[in-house]
């Protein structure tokens, strides 16, 4: 499943990294693309989308849609 979320709070490579890494650690097979111009973090993987959520969460931003 591709799913798009609004992250507010990213601001830097190390953002990006953090949150990308939460993401493979739900799904290892996850493809993740983050555009941090645009506060998008799109997301290819079979996990449901709140726990997606809940992971991008867990690592202190915040998930808007």
């Amino acid at each position: 499943m591709n799913q798009i979320f609004t992250v507010e709070g990213m601001t830097c490579g190390h953002c990006e990294k953090a949150v990308t890494k939460a993401l493979l650690a739900l799904d290892a097979q996850a493809k993740v693309v983050i555009d941090r111009a645009q506060n998008k973090v799109q997301v290819e993987s079979e996990q449901v989308r709140e726990a997606l959520a809940k992971a991008i969460a867990d690592e202190g931003y915040r998930v808007a849609a």
